[in-house]
């Protein structure tokens, strides 16, 4: 969960997340190895799901940091995936409503260091 920010940071960090990527391995993986954040700062993976769609993710960090997965709906956003304070997880999402998806990555007070791997996999055609 993201810290309590104005509302106009608000917006200005969901357009980070919606423009931050490293460079892809590929149109479904993304993934970084000792990719440092800094104190409060953000890193941002975005894709395009289709109902159906499965988000298989990773993650280890070397500090606490505050993990989500969301997506725009309206003027809301939605986070499925929440996992505050954390070094690690991993999970496959499916997709129930299609949206451009975006997994971020806030670290705390402490400057922290993650590798992670996200890799989709797409619904197969009915």
């Amino acid at each position: 969960m993201l810290r309590t920010v104005a509302p106009f940071a608000r917006i200005g960090i969901a357009a980070c997340v919606a423009s931050c990527a490293s460079a892809p391995l590929g149109s479904d993986t993304r993934a970084a190895d000792a990719l440092a954040i800094a104190p409060y700062d953000l890193h941002g993976e975005c894709f395009d799901l289709a109902i159906g769609d499965r988000l298989d993710y990773r993650y280890q960090s070397s500090a606490p940091i505050d993990f989500d997965v969301r997506y725009r709906e309206g003027n809301v956003i939605v986070s499925p995936i929440v996992r505050p304070h954390s070094t690690a997880d991993s999970d496959i999402y499916e997709t129930r409503v299609p949206a451009r998806y975006c997994a971020a990555w806030q670290a705390g007070a402490e400057p922290a260091t993650i590798d992670y791997r996200l890799l989709v996999h797409r619904a197969k055609p009915r």
